[in-house]
C-alpha cells in the first residue's frame, strides 16, 4: 500500500454551515439525489437546578463526514462482485461501475452512510476524494469551500503526527470498526458527552 490519503476535520471550529456539503453536491451535480458529504448536528444536555436558578448543561457541535476511505473498509468485504476496490497508491476506495450490480450490500455495510444508490443508474455512488481535482493539483471541493477552513486532507501519518490520532467523536461509529482515514480535532463538548446522537 502506498501513502494513505486522509481527511482532517477541525470540529471545534465548525459552525455547521453545510457549505462543504453544498460544494460537493454542486461539483458532482447531485441535486436532490444524494450527498457525498453530510453535516450533522450533535446536540443534547439538560438544565440543573441551582438554588432558585436553572443552570444550562447543554451542548451542540457538528460533524462533517464523507466516505472515509477506511483502512479496513467493510464495503469492500460486502461487495459480491468486487466493484469496490482500495487503490494501492493512495488508499482511495473506488467503485467500478462496470462491476456494480446495485445490490446495495455496500450501502448496508457502511457504518457512515457514505454510499448511496443512484436512482437513475441503480448503481452505488460515493465520494472519490475529488480525484480529478487532485490530478490537477487542486484540493477536494469540500476543502476549498469551507469558510472556516476546518477541512483539510493529506497523508494519514503526517496528519496523525500534526493533529494526533482521534478518528471518532460522539455521533460517529467506533473507529475500530473500519479504521477511517479521518483525523479529528474534537469540539470541547465532544470530549465529555456520551450517548450523543445525530440530529
Amino acid at each position: 500500500m502506498g501513502e494513505q490519503l486522509a481527511f482532517y476535520f477541525d470540529q471545534k471550529h465548525c459552525t455547521g454551515c453545510s457549505t462543504c456539503q453544498i460544494a460537493c453536491k454542486d461539483k458532482y451535480d447531485l441535486q436532490t439525489i444524494a450527498s457525498f458529504r453530510k453535516v450533522y448536528e450533535i446536540a443534547g444536555g439538560t438544565f440543573k437546578k441551582s438554588g432558585l436558578a436553572w443552570e444550562p448543561q447543554v451542548y451542540a457541535f457538528w460533524i462533517s463526514v464523507s466516505c472515509n476511505h477506511c483502512e479496513k473498509p467493510t464495503c469492500i468485504k460486502s461487495c459480491p462482485t468486487g466493484a469496490l476496490q482500495k487503490r494501492e497508491k493512495d488508499g482511495i476506495v473506488m467503485i467500478d461501475k462496470q462491476k456494480c450490480i446495485g445490490c446495495k450490500q455496500c450501502i448496508k455495510s457502511c457504518p457512515y452512510g457514505a454510499i448511496q444508490l443512484n436512482p437513475q443508474t441503480k448503481q452505488a455512488m460515493k465520494c472519490d476524494f475529488c480525484l480529478d481535482r487532485l490530478a490537477a493539483g487542486k484540493n477536494p471541493a469540500c476543502v476549498d469551500a469551507c469558510p472556516m477552513r476546518v477541512l483539510d486532507y493529506g497523508i494519514l501519518p503526517s496528519l496523525q503526527e500534526q493533529y494526533g490520532d482521534i478518528r471518532s467523536t460522539p455521533g460517529l461509529p467506533d473507529a475500530a470498526i473500519t479504521k477511517p482515514a479521518l483525523i479529528i480535532t474534537p469540539h470541547r463538548d465532544a470530549l465529555t458527552v456520551s450517548g450523543a446522537k445525530k440530529i
